[in-house]
């Protein structure tokens, strides 16, 4: 399929009291790309995905996934997506193999199509695959998630907040098994967390929601460039008695000696930065520049593009 993956157009959400939710979110993810979708606690993020699950129903608005409207076909569109919850919801009483293979059955996946042992393998979980979910720990449980998701062949992968409260062994074998999906099987992913490196490293693009609304969605690389502040790094021959100062510059004294001084980029060089510095007679021993990363821009966006 060419195109986007999934098409959301005007959709809201106001629960029972009031609550609108969702602000009319127009949103489209394409094909094949692993896409982020952040924002801060409350923004909307939860019950977008839990829309687009099946999960809660929309107060109104269009849903489309994998081409299948989600009204006219909601049958055919659940069946385009598969969910990574962020909840522990297993049976304790079943192995990972029995909750693949039911997990496969509410799918209406036949039992020669069925790959439960090849999902096992990839998610590290072969060596327990007739153990009682209770026996098994926290991050293979996560794993056992990823697992369930995956057993009726979904176009769309959702992953949310995968990796919270995990270990660095169990997050780099998520995201291998992430990429080896996306690669090999075109699939396309949608991820949720607050990892906001992670969501540097692993996006194509980002859409970011506050107050139920999108208040920014390109690249990656086109929202790091959003922001033009930046900081120049000095560490002086000798610590000055003052900092150096001038409009638009900010200074600070940093640890293990060090001078940090933040600008926009846009309206002064670092040429004159460092000029400034040699006014103020300070020996530069060495220097090195910081430019803004997608925390800064996700704390920008969410502090001036919120929604009244």
């Amino acid at each position: 399929m060419t195109g986007d993956a999934i098409r959301i157009e005007a959709l809201r959400k106001t629960y029972a009291g009031g609550k609108e939710a969702l602000k009319g979110i127009d949103l489209t993810i394409p094909t094949g790309s692993i896409f982020g979708l952040l924002g801060p606690n409350g923004a909307g993020k939860s019950t977008l995905i839990n829309i687009l699950a099946g999960l809660v129903n929309k107060t109104s608005g269009k849903v489309d996934i994998w081409g299948w409207d989600q009204d006219r076909n909601p049958r055919q569109s659940r069946a385009a997506i598969g969910v990574m919850p962020q909840e522990l919801n297993l049976d304790p009483f079943f192995s990972p193999r029995d909750a693949l293979e039911v997990q496969a059955g509410l799918y209406g996946v036949p039992k020669r199509d069925r790959r439960s042992d090849e999902i096992l393998e990839m998610i590290g979980l072969e060596d327990k695959a007739d153990a009682y979910a209770r026996t098994l720990s926290g991050g293979m449980r996560r794993r056992l998630l990823l697992g369930k998701a995956l057993v009726h062949h979904p176009r769309v992968l959702v992953l949310d907040e995968p990796t919270a409260g995990v270990d660095i062994e169990l997050r780099q074998m998520l995201w291998r098994n992430v990429r080896r999906l996306n690669r090999e099987r075109g699939m396309t992913i949608i991820l949720t967390t607050h990892y906001l490196e992670e969501a540097e490293e692993m996006c194509d693009e980002i859409a970011i929601i506050n107050q139920g609304a999108v208040v920014a969605r390109d690249s990656t690389r086109n929202l790091l460039g959003q922001l033009d502040a930046k900081t120049l790094v000095i560490e002086p021959e000798t610590m000055p008695g003052t900092l150096p100062s001038a409009p638009g510059i900010s200074a600070e004294r940093r640890g293990g000696g060090l001078i940090a001084l933040s600008y926009r980029s846009s309206q002064i060089s670092a040429g004159d930065v460092l000029a400034l510095v040699h006014h103020a007679g300070i020996v530069i021993r060495d220097v090195r520049t910081e430019q803004a990363d997608l925390e800064d821009v996700f704390l920008e966006l969410t502090r001036t593009r919120s929604v009244a």
